[in-house]
């Protein structure tokens, strides 16, 4: 059997809800399940509005359209990520400028935005990866001091913490994810999370094709039209029912998945002290979530060995992302400031190992293989 990287997790009532959903005859948006994820997001959160869609993606292009990225805008961001962090802004003609990630947390180095930032900077989009939080004070007072837009791309970061502040509640806007392979999932879905309250009208507008239908709904207008741009970015009520069972057991599920990675951590450790390999840092100031357990390894070449090896033993561990600035549509649409060395650093030598509610089971084993693959390269 090959212990797969990911496995989504099912608390149980999942389809329970699914079926009041149905029952309740409204499987349209915003019904009572969404409702109640919002109500959720807004308080463990502690954003001033939140608004489901149907993936992190379309949260991150609506954060694109409420900033009126126009074309030659430019967007501060790593090229350590996921394509959707770029593609929101190249979709309104922005310009991505790629600043290096730090060597600890691989997060953007917040010490190089300032520098990067021009006449035509319109906003600072950070990721905090693997659940970690960026260095949110020092990139907001940046922000304030050159009136630019702060976005987070929270993905992977629900729960987690700065100087325990929730991801997601620092930024202008911010943007998660409740794709499958995170922490808390619908399969495909995601909210944006709004703590600047200038957009909220505006948002509601852009998430119904750009007419004022949720004004409507309320009862606050007696008809409804088209006043801006916009798109459906609407998850349906049973995206928001299967979400809802997810989200009343995320404390439950993020401890779990925080064990794992302590397991995984302290297994690791003898070989980080000999230099072999070099695990996650987590400053004192963060609150992680469990989200991902990484290695990094010496070069490319150990890197794959590693995969494998472990692959041919049963174990599926994966590298992550292939840096934005050496993809096609990067060297295309975005520009580089001042160098990519640990953001090239991640991308070559990062390997991810299986995190999973249940890969309990298989953990002895995949750390067993891991010092076996090490020990061969």
């Amino acid at each position: 059997m090959l212990v797969p990287f990911n496995k989504p997790y099912m608390s149980g009532r999942e389809l329970h809800y699914i079926a009041q959903a149905h029952a309740a005859g409204k499987l349209t948006c915003d019904g009572e399940f969404a409702k109640r994820d919002h109500a959720w997001l807004e308080k463990s959160i502690g954003c001033k509005k939140a608004l489901l869609t149907p993936s992190c993606t379309a949260a991150l292009e609506m954060a694109a359209i409420l900033c009126d990225i126009h074309p030659g805008d430019e967007i501060i961001m790593p090229s350590f990520t996921f394509v959707s962090t770029a593609n929101a802004f190249v979709l309104r003609g922005g310009i991505p400028v790629f600043v290096d990630v730090r060597s600890d947390t691989l997060n953007i180095d917040e010490k190089k935005i300032e520098s990067a930032i021009t006449a035509k900077t319109k906003a600072i989009c950070v990721v905090h990866y693997a659940g970690v939080g960026c260095e949110m004070d020092a990139i907001m007072d940046i922000a304030r001091r050159h009136s630019l837009f702060v976005i987070e791309d929270a993905a992977q970061g629900i729960l987690s913490k700065f100087k325990n502040t929730p991801l997601g509640s620092m930024g202008h806007l911010a943007a998660v994810s409740f794709h499958e392979t995170k922490n808390i999932q619908c399969g495909e879905g995601g909210a944006l999370l709004i703590n600047d309250s200038q957009f909220i009208k505006r948002a509601e507008i852009i998430r119904e094709k750009g007419t004022n239908r949720s004004q409507f709904f309320r009862g606050e207008i007696d008809k409804y039209s088209w006043v801006d741009v916009g798109s459906s970015y609407l998850p349906s009520e049973i995206t928001a029912a299967f979400l809802f069972a997810q989200l009343e057991e995320s404390e439950n599920i993020t401890q779990k998945r925080i064990d794992i990675w302590n397991t995984y951590h302290d297994a690791f450790e003898i070989l980080e002290r000999a230099g072999e390999v070099r695990r996650p840092f987590i400053p004192k100031h963060c609150q992680h979530n469990g989200h991902i357990y990484y290695l990094l390894l010496s070069d490319l070449e150990q890197r794959t060995k590693f995969i494998d090896f472990l692959k041919s033993q049963g174990v599926n561990s994966i590298f992550h992302y292939v840096s934005l600035h050496k993809s096609i549509a990067g060297e295309k649409y975005a520009k580089i400031f001042n160098g990519t060395k640990n953001t090239d650093m991640a991308s070559e030598c990062l390997v991810r190992l299986p995190l999973w509610m249940g890969v309990e089971q298989y953990q002895a084993k995949i750390i067993d293989l891991a010092h076996k693959a090490l020990k061969i390269n």
